[in-house]
């Protein structure tokens, strides 16, 4: 209940409330499902077997379905967020805040067209080789190992 109030927005709410909303959603396609069987066999006999038997089971499940597919979407984007903010703490950074953005960096100072590089400047699409730099195979060392 606390995070409701949370104007920052630092905790995020819809995890701990996504089952009660896929069961509210269940609840709602039950009773709509119910209530156009009813309808329809108050319209003909015929019509509401059909309804019954194929229509109703085929548009409730497409509708669950879809309905299931958008709150994981969801909350697959707030997974993302958080481990992306955990990351951030874990190598000693500070995750954005509002009240203070910086100044944008300027741009480089390089040359002016990209396919003209410096005779100096190594080819940035090969990975350096750190222990024999003059060439051969051995990959770039994993920055992240411990």
């Amino acid at each position: 209940m606390k995070a409701l109030f949370d104007f920052g927005f630092r905790k995020f709410v819809t995890p701990s409330i996504i089952k009660i909303v896929y069961i509210l959603i269940m609840i709602m396609l039950a009773v709509g499902y119910i209530s156009f069987t009813v309808l329809a066999f108050t319209e003909s006999v015929m019509f509401g077997i059909l309804v019954l038997l194929i229509l109703g089971p085929l548009f409730t499940l497409i509708y669950l379905a879809l309905a299931r597919a958008s709150l994981e979407s969801l909350i697959a984007q707030i997974r993302t967020a958080e481990n992306t903010s955990e990351l951030v703490r874990l190598a000693g950074g500070t995750p954005p805040s509002e009240q203070q953005f910086g100044e944008v960096p300027p741009h480089p100072a390089g040359p002016t067209n990209p396919q003209v590089r410096p005779a100096a400047q190594a080819d940035p699409t090969r990975p350096v080789n750190r222990q024999n730099p003059e060439g051969g195979q051995t990959p770039p060392e994993n920055p992240y190992k411990q």
